[in-house]
């Protein structure tokens, strides 16, 4: 296992993260396996959030951490909050919420959730447009000054809402969590096709991996096994042949499966990113975690990037 530092935090983080958002369908012993499955493996950050099944997957989590008598000192916790959900409805959002009683409550919540006295970093969920600077301000004070959380970063925002977020706050944001992938690559291919009229040329995401690495922020790749907006996994999915052919063939090179080769893919990034595990079945985990121990060639990233329908201007 590889370990980087997140931001300019001084957390020595995992190159590979478990998160644990479908945790909560797990029983305890399950729940207990798979993070004794990432630990032995050499993983010591995890990530959940305060809506993932209203808490309940970090109960779960908790729980494991507890059955497993876990050194609370050698792990990296870390939540997100800001999506406010119907108590009737575990999917749909019904507003984003970042006022600083809310923020404040929702990791209050999760410290109970998690079992434990403080969390080593937290995350904004999603930019809620009506939010106050003021608000997120005195909530990051508060939860530093008390120690219950230690760093803060974003999920899914732009490069300006960083920006903007970042003008009205002491704590430096040190990560931003996005979908990234080998079936999600519009953050690459945008920066290949720069000065370009065509399709792949249209940024969707206003430079944010340049923007991340000047701004010394760490991106946190979710849903890395995804393509589209959890419209399935690409790996073994006959819609993408030719991906498989070539993850097979450079798998078979480093003695590894696919699924380590796609986790390998992301992190031959020069951005330094990580790699977030949503796995729940312990074999499959250990196979994506030994991903972060294979060096893909130049030659070899970009024929795993062409191979999932990208070209070269």
């Amino acid at each position: 296992m590889k370990y980087s530092e997140l931001g300019t935090s001084g957390m020595n983080a995992s190159c590979t993260a478990l998160g644990v958002m479908r945790m909560n369908s797990k029983t305890a012993e399950e729940s207990a396996q798979i993070v004794r499955t990432a630990l032995d493996g050499g993983v010591n950050f995890f990530d959940t959030a305060d809506c993932y099944t209203h808490g309940e997957s970090s109960r779960h989590f908790g729980q494991a951490l507890q059955d497993l008598k876990v050194d609370r000192s050698k792990i990296y916790v870390q939540t997100k909050v800001g999506i406010h959900r119907d108590t009737d409805s575990d999917d749909q959002a019904n507003r984003y919420d970042f006022t600083k009683q809310y923020l404040v409550d929702q990791v209050n919540s999760e410290l109970k959730n998690l079992q434990t006295d403080y969390v080593d970093s937290v995350l904004l969920h999603r930019p809620d447009q009506l939010m106050e600077l003021e608000q997120i301000a005195e909530a990051f004070d508060e939860l530093q000054n008390s120690g219950k959380v230690r760093h803060f970063g974003v999920s899914n925002f732009s490069p300006m809402q960083v920006e903007m977020l970042q003008s009205g706050l002491d704590q430096k944001l040190e990560v931003n969590q996005l979908q990234f992938g080998l079936g999600h690559t519009g953050m690459v291919r945008q920066e290949m096709h720069v000065n370009m009229t065509d399709a792949p040329s249209v940024d969707h995401d206003g430079g944010l991996i340049s923007y991340s690495r000047l701004r010394h922020m760490t991106i946190q790749a979710w849903s890395p096994f995804q393509f589209g907006f959890f419209e399935g996994v690409f790996i073994d999915n006959p819609k993408f042949p030719e991906l498989n052919e070539v993850m097979q063939r450079v798998a078979d090179a480093h003695g590894v499966t696919k699924n380590a080769i796609a986790v390998a893919w992301i992190l031959r990034h020069p951005a330094h990113m990580q790699v977030l595990l949503g796995s729940m079945t312990p074999s499959r985990l250990t196979e994506m975690v030994a991903g972060a121990d294979v060096e893909l060639s130049a030659q070899e990233w970009y024929d795993l990037y062409f191979a999932a329908g990208n070209d070269l201007p």
